[in-house]
């Protein structure tokens, strides 16, 4: 089968970024089945050029079975509100004009958030008489609204019209949390199966071999703590500094913050201001290399506001830090939290409080033979229940069985 995947924020394994699509693409591939994924040649998490702008359109053969086209987006994601909106909306007009000169699709495929590419695979399925698959990685607007990054009523109104819309439209809704199978239900999802978040262990093959990189980082006889991922609003990262001035005094542990996003420059001048040595920022770096920052770590750091709505995510480098073996400090409750507390594979600590982030630090400092022992349960865990590559073939699956279903429906009729 030949899958249309259009997603804004697609990532290959030589960048920084969620890569849960560039590994489902490889896994369809070596299952013979074609996948084109129709991207932006904007970065979603840095806001800047992958490479050089292009005018239009350009076609990539990522590997055999795998098309990219990166189609043109306004590019200042990152400037404002208004600004992210009309990147959004470049997308969605130019990857439907773009999308409609590929043939044959036998399933479109659409992935939100932002909402608005999900209007793309929408119409594109529509077009090429194909069913439409519509993935849910974030339940946006109710985020956005939480967040207090949407407020105008008009907009709300709108944006949870168009929602529900597009629950009630797809074929098959996508989760890739089980905190939001209820929400997308009661909005309109007739067919909805959880997908989980997950890693490949494979990725972090040798989670104990970090001396030659700490080295390196020149974070030899350190006790390193690693944030990796995006610093963003959401993020809460002003939480972990101030954890980090409460830690200041014990000079052997240090805090590592690798990623970049909104928030970043603001998080370094408050690092600045406040003095914090015991802070260090990192540029985000490539899938590939995660493993390397991983294995240079003692303790990982999973973090978002304290906000309700987040009690419902399954934070994808929740699993990369568990697969790498090392212990998860939680700041994040609800079903991960559940994941956590399953596996034995690290601390929650209530969300927004420092105080208690910095005692779970000291805790695992204190303690490293438990700090090993919870890294070691957290890989187990991992392999047995969030395995990529099972998971994988849960897709292919449910993928195969859809297409399937929708040609014998068109011969009966």
């Amino acid at each position: 089968m030949h899958i249309l995947l259009i997603h804004q924020a697609f990532t290959t394994l030589e960048e920084a970024g969620g890569t849960r699509h560039i590994e489902f693409a490889r896994h369809l591939a070596k299952h013979g089945h074609q996948i084109t994924i129709i991207s932006s040649p904007i970065s979603y998490l840095t806001g800047k050029p992958r490479r050089p702008l292009i005018k239009w359109q350009e076609k990539q053969e990522l590997e055999p079975g795998i098309t990219i086209y990166q189609t043109y987006t306004y590019p200042l994601l990152h400037q404002s509100f208004l600004h992210r909106v009309l990147s959004f909306i470049s997308f969605m007009f130019s990857s439907f004009f773009a999308g409609i000169k590929i043939h044959p699709a036998d399933l479109v495929w659409g992935t939100s958030p932002p909402i608005f590419q999900s209007v793309t695979a929408w119409l594109l399925a529509k077009t090429k008489k194909a069913p439409f698959v519509l993935e849910i990685r974030d339940l946006w607007p109710a985020f956005a609204i939480a967040m207090g990054v949407l407020k105008n009523p008009i907009l709300i109104k709108s944006s949870q019209w168009l929602e529900s819309f597009l629950y009630k439209q797809a074929n098959q809704v996508i989760v890739n949390s089980p905190g939001f199978i209820d929400y997308v239900t009661e909005r309109g999802a007739r067919y909805v199966q959880l997908i989980p978040n997950g890693a490949d262990p494979a990725m972090f093959s040798e989670p104990a071999n970090g001396k030659n990189y700490r080295r390196q980082l020149e974070l030899e006889n350190k006790f390193v703590v690693t944030y990796a991922g995006a610093h963003g609003p959401s993020n809460d990262l002003g939480v972990v500094l101030q954890a980090a001035e409460i830690l200041k005094d014990k000079k052997d542990i240090c805090f590592l913050l690798v990623g970049d996003g909104k928030e970043k420059k603001v998080l370094q001048n408050h690092a600045s201001l406040q003095d914090l040595n015991n802070v260090r920022f990192m540029p985000p770096v490539p899938k590939l290399e995660v493993h390397r920052i991983l294995a240079a770590s003692d303790a990982c750091i999973a973090i978002l506001k304290p906000l309700e709505w987040y009690k419902t995510t399954y934070p994808n480098k929740v699993f990369d830090y568990m697969a790498a073996e090392r212990p998860v400090i939680l700041a994040i409750d609800g079903v991960i939290r559940e994941v956590i507390e399953h596996a034995n594979a690290g601390i929650f600590v209530k969300p927004g409080d420092p105080q208690a982030l910095a005692q779970a630090i000291l805790s695992l400092y204190q303690n490293p033979e438990q700090s090993k022992q919870l890294g070691k349960n957290g890989r187990a865990y991992v392999i047995k229940y969030f395995d990529r590559d099972k998971i994988a073939e849960q897709l292919i699956q449910l993928l195969e069985e859809m297409v399937g279903k929708y040609e014998r429906k068109n011969l009966n009729r």
